[in-house]
């Protein structure tokens, strides 16, 4: 009997696949526990941009905190995070994960933006270097591992984990006031708490653009965030902006670098786009085992890529026998064999328009021939059918 279907006219009255569709129907209206679902490898765009909204000290713009100058100089700011081509939303996702995790404002999350225009192998003439431009004192003090043929600087996974370590200390040392705190990530903690001290101010009642006898740089700093924040507020309501952020976008995580492993051959391993990832690491320059590796989430226990694809969008053209026993999609059809008959399978960070850019094909004719939607996120593992026009 299926579901309720008691009566031979009942029965006779739906068509045979209908106690079917009821059966799947109410499968699917169970309730799933989440911690048995693997982890997720992709996210939306706009689910980052969320989480940094929702973490702000002040989550409103002081539009008379900021000036025409930084804004406009960070302008560019948000087409940064929209440009699918540019590694820049999957490190801000990443920088602000691990400030949310710390129980930081994501404020600091705008620091690589001031520092270093979110580039990994950022260097300045000076001497800073990495996302966050520490210099080689402060790096060995909070302990990024410097030594010959490695510069830790150029990590993200190393030099993120220092500078949350240590914007953890100064957001407490200055009774949890973010302005104070990276003004001390400027200028140095002992340089802002000679100031309070001049100015008869402690952490709890001093105003940081008060503060007697610093830098015009470091006041600068705190404008600078103002400004940025202001931006990317002033970006939510761009309809542009809002549309390219609605993409799969790759959670990054640090893996470890096995020994005696070149970082393009470890990406190979594991399916990864091998320059995307050296992008991504420029600290390593050789084989180091143990070092830390920032790159998209892997599918299953999370150091190890998945042994088979999770979902396929449409039936191999392989005999049945050999064919994947992986469940399809019901809106999956199965795409007649041609000459120019072309497979694809999904990668993590690849979206509908990479693929289709790649391929030289438009996205509506990818989606369309693989009966998605147009809001359709592309999973790891999928596989996608379409004609190479080519």
């Amino acid at each position: 009997m299926l579901l309720g279907v008691s009566s031979a006219s009942s029965a006779q009255a739906l068509p045979a696949s209908a106690g079917l569709s009821q059966n799947v129907a109410a499968l699917g209206a169970l309730p799933i526990d989440p911690a048995s679902l693997p982890p997720a490898t992709t996210r939306n765009g706009r689910e980052i941009f969320a989480n940094f909204r929702d973490g702000l000290a002040a989550p409103q713009c002081d539009a008379d905190a900021t000036s025409a100058r930084w804004r406009k100089q960070f302008a560019h700011a948000p087409s940064r995070l929209g440009n699918v081509e540019d590694d820049a939303l999957p490190l801000f996702g990443y920088v602000v994960d691990e400030l949310r995790a710390a129980n930081l404002p994501t404020e600091f999350a705008l620091i690589p933006f001031v520092e270093s225009g979110y580039r990994p192998g950022a260097r300045n003439a000076s001497g800073p270097a990495g996302l966050w431009q520490f210099i080689a004192t402060t790096a060995r003090n909070h302990r990024v591992p410097m030594e010959k043929g490695y510069d830790g600087r150029l990590s993200a996974v190393d030099s993120t984990r220092a500078a949350v370590r240590y914007l953890k200390t100064l957001h407490g040392m200055f009774a949890g006031d973010w302005q104070l705190a990276v003004m001390a990530y400027n200028a140095g903690e002992y340089r802002i708490l000679q100031a309070l001290r001049r100015g008869g101010m402690n952490a709890q009642n001093a105003s940081a653009a008060e503060l007697p006898g610093l830098s015009p740089i470091t006041y600068a700093y705190v404008e600078k965030l103002h400004a940025l924040a202001c931006v990317l507020e002033q970006a939510e309501k761009e309809p542009d902006l809002m549309a390219s952020l609605n993409r799969p976008v790759p959670i990054l995580k640090g893996h470890t670098l096995p020994a005696n492993t070149s970082l393009a051959s470890w990406s190979a391993q594991n399916a990864l786009d091998p320059s995307r990832i050296a992008r991504l690491n420029p600290a390593l320059t050789s084989p180091r085992g143990g070092s830390r590796v920032l790159a998209p989430a892997l599918i299953g226990d999370g150091s190890e890529p998945a042994a088979e694809p999770l979902v396929t969008l449409a039936e191999s053209n392989a005999s049945p026998a050999s064919r994947p026993t992986i469940a399809t999609p019901a809106r999956a059809r199965t795409v007649a064999s041609t000459n120019n008959a072309r497979r694809h399978t999904v990668r993590n960070g690849e979206s509908a328009w990479t693929i289709a850019r790649r391929y030289g094909i438009s996205v509506k004719t990818l989606l369309s021939f693989n009966d998605l939607e147009a809001s359709a996120i592309l999973r790891p593992g999928m596989v996608l059918r379409f004609e190479d026009v080519r």
